[in-house]
C-alpha cells in the first residue's frame, strides 16, 4: 500500500483530497500546515510515496516542506496543489519543483495524477485539460 501525505491548511480540500485517495486504496497522512507536514514527515515509521502539498500556506509554505522531506525521504515524489498558475507563484518567489494540479480538481483527475506522479509518468498538462 502506498502512502501520501496530504498538506493544506484548508480542511474542505484536505479532507476531499484524504476521501479521494483513501478510496483509491493509499493510505493517507494528514496534515494540516507546513510545520505539521514535517513532524508527520520525519516521525512517520514507515515509506511515505508522495507528498502532495498545496503551495500556498502561513507559515512554512509547500516549496519548503518539499525541500526539507526530500532531503530525510530518499525516494519521496512531491505533487503540488495551488488555485495559483505557476507564473503567479514564480512572482510569489516560488520555484516549484514538481507536477502542480490546480484547484479545484475532481476526484478522478486527482487520482489519475497521483498515480502517474507514482509511476514517475507526471505530465505538465494545463488546468484546462483537466476532465470532469
Amino acid at each position: 500500500m502506498r502512502t501520501v501525505l496530504v498538506v493544506d491548511d484548508d480542511p474542505w480540500v484536505r479532507e476531499f483530497a484524504r476521501d479521494v485517495l483513501a478510496e483509491e486504496g493509499y493510505r493517507v497522512l494528514e496534515a494540516t500546515d507546513g510545520e505539521d507536514a514535517i513532524r508527520i514527515g520525519i516521525d512517520h515509521p514507515g515509506p511515505i510515496h508522495l507528498l502532495l502539498s498545496d503551495v500556498v500556506m502561513p507559515g512554512i509554505n509547500g516549496c519548503e516542506v518539499a525541500a526539507r522531506l526530500t532531503s530525510r525521504r530518499a525516494g519521496m515524489k512531491v505533487m503540488f496543489m495551488s488555485a495559483y498558475d505557476r507564473d503567479s507563484l514564480a512572482l510569489m518567489g516560488l520555484d516549484l519543483a514538481g507536477p502542480v494540479i490546480a484547484k479545484p480538481f475532481t476526484p478522478g483527475y486527482l487520482s489519475r495524477r497521483v498515480l502517474m506522479v507514482l509511476d514517475r509518468q507526471a505530465s505538465t498538462a494545463p488546468a484546462s485539460a483537466r476532465s470532469r
